[in-house]
């Protein structure tokens, strides 16, 4: 090697030891050279969120989520039935199914999974997956807003603080005052027009005719003077377009159709599969607007106890005070369960706690940044079909 070319491959080394030194790199500054003790360490290989690297749900697995976390929670005891409407109060309060469906089609229960009940307030995510396909996400944030209001879902107060504060009054899709919003919302000529383009979503979400429980709708509608209150007040703001009453009367009746823990999950795994109805094969929505849907569940849809479910379970969840709750794992499944009994928020107490435990073993918070899933231990008693 010649003289000049040794200097030269130096004054190169020299150069690159700099700019490591710049670059921050460990035990190397300006006139270093590197040595093997100073030399950068190589990093841990990164865990893979369980969401992307394991995604396909087994059925063993499923199956036993599914049978331990019924086994563990059914004799829980804690909560009432919503007394405020009567045929709710008369629900027997030991119901408890829980189903799985997957993105792929795949259905899982225990329990009791086809008992008929009321949909209630887990109908406005899909009412509000409508009103953005037809007016867009641009008029739902004008209108109705988007943030959570730390008050209960029949709240007035929380009407007026919006409104002090500049803010839309109705606040968000997923309280009772955004939820008669958007009902308004959904272009129509008539009030029964409006019902049936609802009515056609919600049957399009769980892939099956879903009927509308008749003692429900008169039990709410004779009792709902709250929800009266609120539209009106909505009207005097300006902030409800047309009848008041109207539109409260499609509300009403949206939230007495029947459903089972198995729509619940077909109609949130519709979500989880960005909008495709993943056993009918039918696409409900677009992508765009299932997401959306799904960030205001995880941020509004266990009421003013949201925050504390997004902490601890870390998905998106809407619940109804029939006793259902659905969550949605994004990409992957949604779980639905069914359990009359309410904590003070309105949520169901066992399926709260049933859902955070088949999250656990199957790894479906969506803010996971790794960790496998926990060992499946052997169950039975559940069913699964395709």
């Amino acid at each position: 090697m010649s003289k000049s070319l040794g200097s030269r491959k130096r004054r190169a080394a020299t150069a690159l030891v700099c700019v490591m030194g710049l670059l921050g790199v460990p035990g190397v500054g300006f006139g270093q050279q590197p040595t093997p003790a100073q030399a950068p360490k190589a990093q841990p290989a990164r865990k893979t969120p369980p969401a992307a690297a394991d995604a396909e749900v087994s059925a063993a697995e499923a199956k036993d989520a599914l049978q331990r976390a019924h086994s563990r929670f059914k004799g829980v005891k804690e909560g009432k039935n919503a007394d405020y409407i009567p045929s709710l109060a008369k629900v027997d309060p030991g119901l408890f199914g829980i189903v799985l469906v997957t993105v792929d089609g795949r259905v899982y229960s225990v329990g009791d999974s086809e008992s008929p009940f009321a949909i209630e307030s887990v109908s406005k995510p899909f009412t509000l997956a409508r009103v953005l396909q037809d007016v867009g996400a641009a008029k739902v944030e004008k209108k109705i807003g988007t943030n959570a209001t730390g008050e209960p879902f029949n709240s007035i107060t929380a009407i007026e603080q919006n409104k002090e504060a500049n803010r839309p009054p109705a606040g968000n899709p997923l309280v009772n005052a955004g939820a008669i919003t958007a009902v308004s919302m959904v272009p129509a000529k008539s009030a029964d027009e409006r019902w049936t383009r609802i009515h056609d979503t919600l049957n399009d979400f769980a892939g099956r005719e879903l009927p509308v429980n008749e003692e429900v709708y008169r039990s709410e509608s004779a009792t709902n003077t709250r929800n009266r209150a609120i539209s009106w007040l909505l009207k005097s703001y300006d902030a409800l377009p047309g009848d008041p009453m109207e539109a409260l009367d499609v509300y009403t009746r949206q939230c007495s159709v029947n459903v089972t823990a198995k729509d619940l999950a077909i109609m949130g795994a519709t979500l989880a599969n960005g909008g495709m109805n993943p056993v009918t094969g039918k696409r409900v929505v677009d992508s765009d607007n299932a997401q959306k849907v799904l960030s205001q569940m995880l941020t509004t849809g266990l009421y003013e106890n949201s925050g504390d479910w997004s902490f601890t379970a870390g998905l998106p969840a809407k619940s109804g005070v029939g006793g259902g709750i659905v969550a949605v794992v994004p990409g992957r499944f949604a779980v639905a369960t069914f359990s009359p009994p309410l904590d003070k928020a309105g949520n169901s107490v066992r399926g709260q706690k049933a859902v955070e435990s088949i999250i656990t073993e199957l790894g479906g918070d969506i803010f996971s940044s790794g960790g496998a899933k926990q060992a499946a231990r052997s169950g039975g008693g559940v069913s699964g079909s395709r």
